[in-house]
């Protein structure tokens, strides 16, 4: 049995995690190599390899001929029979080779053989890994800012932080530990390449799964998530088990659980609604906290008209349109904010009362999201497409 090597492949495939059945293949390609290397030629050469005690045997198959042309692939009967006296000619002989008649360059090729393949073995197993993680979240360590990009290291790999995927404002010093968003892993020649992210709106769904047990095991479900990185997000949230709240559960007791993750964001708010299939209700829910007076949508142009107090129209429309624009996106529905007063000038304050009895008979259908909203300066809101 050759122990040392047994103890050096079982030490590689726990430490790398690469399998010793993948070094043990190294291992006879680095042989053959090494014969070819040496003798100019390996079509013959045959390895037999233990993979229980790692005991190898290297042979040339020689065919037995009366005069010898090609020592590399024959060999005379007398020397065939000095080996075993019933060889004729032929027959095939397997004529030991030994491993330490190779020269310097031959061993130090075979070695490269096998160094090349732990590294592209040690590349996959990396790779398989984080690749798995992909779309999800995970604890990084800041390296150091490379040109506006940072490097974060994620324990076995590094990651790219890029200037687009930043949140404005944020500013990290080295060996800061910070929570990221995983994009998107590559395959590369120089291993993994891992894009991560602190901007996209599933981080914060992951975070909320992470902090929220309710979110974690499914009983409550986030619906929708609209993010204006580091300023504000809305998530839309639903229950599954009628005694549970969804809201409450998000928020925790004295708001421990949602503090955590606004902690984590470095201080970016979070409002949470109630899901609702009403457009119109959630639509009134999506423009907290302002209060609403009437909101009439149309499910299949998906556009909603909502009248509010006069007070309130600052409040709904929010600094920059922000606080309608995330509703608007939460909702996937172009909105058009009127104040009370504004309402009752245009004549249409009465249809919307009429109106807003029978909404939960007139819209249940679904919501479609990807809606970006600009505001226009008065109010309405429409497709940034557009």
């Amino acid at each position: 049995m050759n122990t040392e090597l047994l103890e050096a492949l079982n030490m590689l495939e726990k430490e790398k995690e690469i399998s010793k059945e993948t070094l043990l293949d190294a291992i006879e390609n680095s042989l053959l190599n090494a014969c070819k290397n040496h003798f100019g030629k390996a079509d013959n050469i045959k390895v037999i390899m233990d993979h229980d005690t790692c005991d190898y045997q290297l042979f040339a198959e020689k065919t037995v001929v009366e005069t010898v042309e090609d020592p590399l692939e024959q060999i005379s009967l007398d020397e065939a029979s000095q080996l075993d006296g019933h060889y004729d000619l032929g027959d095939i002989v397997r004529v030991p080779i030994e491993s330490k008649s190779f020269g310097r360059i031959a061993t130090q090729n075979a070695k490269n053989v096998i160094l090349q393949k732990i590294r592209e073995e040690e590349r996959k197993a990396i790779y398989s890994e984080y690749y798995s993680m992909e779309k999800d979240v995970v604890t990084g360590i800041v390296q150091r800012y490379v040109g506006k990009n940072i490097s974060i290291n994620l324990g076995k790999a590094d990651a790219i932080l890029t200037e687009n995927e930043q949140v404005k404002g944020e500013v990290f010093k080295p060996t800061e530990r910070i929570k990221v968003y995983i994009l998107e892993v590559k395959s590369t020649p120089k291993g993994p390449k891992i894009m991560v992210s602190r901007t996209h709106p599933e981080l914060v769904k992951r975070l909320f799964e992470s902090e929220v047990t309710e979110v974690k095991d499914g009983i409550v479900e986030i619906k929708s998530i609209a993010r204006e990185a580091g300023s504000r997000t809305k998530i839309a949230v639903y229950s599954n088990d009628p005694d549970v709240d969804p809201v409450g559960a998000c928020v925790g007791m004295n708001g421990a659980r949602v503090n955590a993750i606004v902690s984590e964001l470095r201080g970016e708010k979070i409002d949470i609604i109630n899901w609702n299939e009403n457009p119109a209700m959630l639509i009134e829910n999506a423009l907290s906290p302002a209060k609403v007076i009437s909101v009439i949508a149309d499910g299949e142009e998906k556009s909603a008209k909502v009248v509010v107090p006069d007070y309130q129209l600052s409040l709904a429309i929010g600094k920059e349109g922000q606080n309608a624009r995330l509703a608007a996106r939460l909702t996937g529905f172009k909105i058009d904010i009127k104040s009370e007063t504004q309402a009752r000038e245009s004549g249409e304050f009465m249809d919307y009362e009429n109106d807003y009895e029978d909404y939960d008979e007139e819209y249940e259908e679904g919501y479609e999201e990807g809606y970006e909203e600009e505001n226009t300066g008065d109010g309405e809101f429409i497709d940034g497409n557009e």
